[in-house]
């Protein structure tokens, strides 16, 4: 048996444009409520979610008999958490909160089997079919998205550097966490945001590295996607079920005479 093909970190290095959707609810039944929705990519938190290896294991699984690409966020630049994630079969992961080259290249490191990286061993786990896949060791490094998260206004000035680590598959703008670093917190879509984002993702996007982020304006989505950006999660499981309940309860109420 051979390990399948990832399509989104083939899509995102022939720069075709992906739109994605953020999983925070840590429910595998939520998950297969969007996962036929045909999203080409989808970010399963588990930094700023109550996810667990059991509830990522049952959303990976609702996605798994899509075309849907699922990656994950873990809580933070872990080896430990790397190993397990990639032992569960996660097909790439968003590193968050990357500063330094020296950050970066821990990141990619856990990714890797040694002696180019520091990930663990094992034989008969989900990501192999437990042990079925012949070619998992020999493919896997190629196969693996390794995305980086950058948050601060001083990461985002050495993003030129932190893309240049072999083995970085893209770069990631965070505008909420950049917003805070620069003293707007709550206001990601400021323009201040945005003039520190824009000019590192076209000098990122001239070096031929995909970039992404999250913003929850579908029509500011479509432009930063039209203007070079490769991958784009244009909203959040769920900031769409509280819009759509308000939305919901507001129609009725407005009816009521």
């Amino acid at each position: 048996m051979k390990l399948a093909q990832n399509r989104f970190t083939r899509a995102i290095a022939a720069g075709n444009k992906q739109v994605g959707l953020w999983i925070s609810l840590s429910s595998p039944f939520v998950a297969e409520v969007t996962a036929p929705a045909g999203y080409d990519w989808v970010l399963i938190d588990m930094e700023h979610s109550p996810n667990d290896y059991f509830s990522v294991l049952g959303q990976l699984q609702a996605f798994s008999a899509t075309d849907t690409t699922a990656i994950v966020r873990p809580e933070w630049n872990d080896p430990v958490i790397v190993k397990r994630l990639l032992d569960l079969g996660v097909p790439g992961l968003l590193f968050p909160m990357i500063q330094t080259v020296q950050e970066a290249e821990k990141a990619v490191a856990s990714t890797r089997y040694p002696p180019g990286g520091i990930r663990g061993v094992s034989g008969a786990t989900r990501a192999t079919k437990f042990g079925r896949v012949t070619d998992y060791v020999a493919r896997i490094e190629d196969e693996v998205t390794v995305v980086l998260q950058l948050e601060t206004a001083a990461a985002v000035a050495r993003a030129e550097e932190i893309a240049a680590v072999p083995g970085v598959s893209g770069i990631f703008f965070g505008p909420a966490d950049i917003a805070a670093d620069i003293g707007k917190v709550g206001k990601p879509m400021d323009a201040e945001v945005w003039a520190i984002i824009r000019p590192a993702a076209r000098k990122l996007i001239a070096m031929g590295i995909p970039v992404g982020t999250l913003v929850l304006d579908p029509v500011f989505a479509a432009e930063l996607l039209d203007e070079g950006f490769t991958f784009v999660a244009c909203g959040t499981d769920a900031s769409l079920l509280a819009k759509a309940s308000d939305a919901l309860l507001g129609a009725v109420k407005g009816q009521l005479k």
